[in-house]
């Protein structure tokens, strides 16, 4: 069997270089695409090498980078430009396998094994010609990391200080690989570095080594798993990548999204504003994905101590309805907690579980009315379409509109949709 070819192709400072080519006048300056503060979600999202050379940090405050670089230019996000240019990007990976796998909007591993041929075999070179041709048709650098598995070739484009190609093989990774922090590795977090330090595993190959023992008692299957990973051992495929959706095929699990409100929510109506605005983005989705839940889960933090605790219910009868969605959700709130000032609430999140697709058949309620759940389910079906034509702002609900600036808001638009995990 032959030695796989694995490429990962991280884009470099993406939203902020997104910006930076989509104005020209950015270019070359510190630039921040940042939150808004009045919202209160005003924190560093990305920064442009340029301002991450004068200290930026993402996740920080805005007043905290302006400290640092006073000349530091902040834009919004603009997710609907981010999702183009990544499909933009998978795109042009697309010419060369079929086996493309995203990982976030702006990282993407390609499995070459079984068409380096076809471009002259050489894995380094066609790693440049990628290069330059998201530079030369998008505007964008990448890294890209190559290796013969999946966790050494992020780990080549991570290592990468932008715009250029790193190999790392079974010849060399001793020697690049090894002297990394564990951290460097993914699924290495913040507390398993710590841990790993505390017992004197500073670098991957500190980690190759460790015993069965510590790993065991310390991490459990995934302490093995990691030392795996540190010697090279991932075999790991990357999945086909769907050519129509610039995506992967997944099985989706699960259909949520949150948001911290503008102002602190201080009543019953301000609550259901909000509920129903991220109900609405969470069945909009479903009914995309010609999904129905049967369970609807809330997560709240509290405004006072930024405390805060999550609650869920299951449905006997699956749905895919905004209403019930948003009933569900109200409720659980609801009975965890009084809807007042002393009990303000900061931020919400709903997710919608349990899964199962719209094809399946319902087995419907003897006393309930099946063929007016029916209706419902067609009238939010030709909402969406509404939508998908003129705007997800083109048809409000009315509980949506008593708070104006919770109703100037596209949740579906903005929501990002996080990359499925490495280990499924």
């Amino acid at each position: 069997m032959s030695e796989r070819v694995i490429m990962h192709i991280d884009m470099n400072a993406f939203y902020a270089s997104v910006a930076q080519h989509l104005d020209p006048r950015l270019r070359g300056r510190a630039v921040a695409v940042a939150g808004d503060p009045e919202r209160r979600n005003g924190i560093i999202l990305a920064k442009s090498r340029e301002a991450k050379a004068c200290g930026v940090k993402t996740a920080e405050a805005i007043w905290q980078a302006r400290q640092k670089c006073p000349q530091l230019v902040i834009v919004p996000p603009d997710y609907a430009a981010y999702k183009r240019y990544s499909r933009l990007a998978r795109m042009i990976y697309y010419e060369y396998t079929d086996l493309v796998e995203p990982f976030g909007l702006d990282e993407s591993w390609i499995d070459l094994t079984g068409s380096l041929h076809l471009f002259g075999g050489d894995a380094m070179l066609v790693a440049n010609e990628i290069s330059g041709r998201v530079k030369d048709e998008l505007g964008l650098t990448v890294s890209v990391g190559v290796s013969w598995n999946k966790v050494f070739a992020k780990l080549g484009s991570d290592t990468d200080p932008g715009d250029g190609v790193v190999s790392i093989t079974r010849e060399n990774y001793r020697d690049v690989a090894w002297p990394m922090a564990a951290s460097e590795m993914i699924y290495v977090g913040p507390a398993t570095a710590r841990k790993l330090r505390a017992a004197g595993y500073e670098t991957i190959g500190d980690l190759a080594h460790a015993g069965d023992y510590f790993l065991g008692r310390r991490f459990g299957k995934i302490g093995f798993m990691l030392r795996d990973f540190a010697n090279g051992i991932d075999g790991s495929p990357v999945r086909q990548m769907d050519p129509a959706k610039a995506d992967v095929d997944y099985v989706v699990k699960g259909i949520g999204n949150g948001l911290t409100a503008p102002r602190d929510l201080v009543c019953e109506s301000d609550v259901k504003a909000l509920v129903w605005l991220l109900s609405e983005s969470v069945s909009q989705r479903m009914r995309e994905s010609r999904l129905r839940c049967r369970t609807v889960s809330v997560g709240v933090r509290r405004a006072g101590d930024l405390s805060g605790y999550s609650r869920q219910t299951t449905l006997r009868i699956p749905t895919c309805l905004t209403s019930d969605v948003a009933k569900l959700a109200m409720g659980l709130i609801e009975a965890n907690q009084p809807l007042d000032e002393e009990h303000a609430i900061r931020a919400i999140h709903v997710r919608a579980t349990n899964l199962s697709s719209m094809d399946d058949p319902l087995q419907c309620d003897i006393f309930g009315d099946a063929e007016e759940a029916l209706r419902a389910e067609r009238l939010d079906l030709a909402i969406d379409e509404l939508r998908s034509r003129f705007g997800n702002r083109c048809v409000h609900r009315a509980v949506e509109l008593t708070d104006e600036v919770m109703g100037g808001l596209d949740i579906k638009r903005d929501n990002t949709v996080h990359p499925i995990g490495f280990l499924r």
